[in-house]
């Protein structure tokens, strides 16, 4: 069990949260956005990172608002949690 802070809630157990990937990629945009293979590298295919990494959280069972986690993928230990 690690603790996460809502920017909104505050410090809260992990179990309020789900886990909403990647916060450092970007969709298709401009020409690539019709691209079915753009589309399938962004949907699909995904690094898995040891050490810190930007994702997305949902605090599905709190304020139901979803925000940015700097995290260590080995640790745990959050080092920033802000608004998307």
């Amino acid at each position: 069990m690690f603790l996460i802070p809502c920017p909104w809630c505050g410090e809260r157990n992990e179990k309020e949260f789900t886990h909403g990937g990647d916060a450092s990629r970007r969709m298709p945009s401009g020409d690539l956005q019709s691209d079915p293979d753009a589309w399938y590298h962004y949907v699909y295919e995904r690094a898995n990172p040891a050490g810190e990494h930007l994702e997305y959280w949902h605090h599905s069972f709190g304020c139901g608002k979803w925000f940015r986690v700097r995290r260590d993928t080995t640790t745990n230990e959050i080092s920033e949690s802000t608004r998307p």
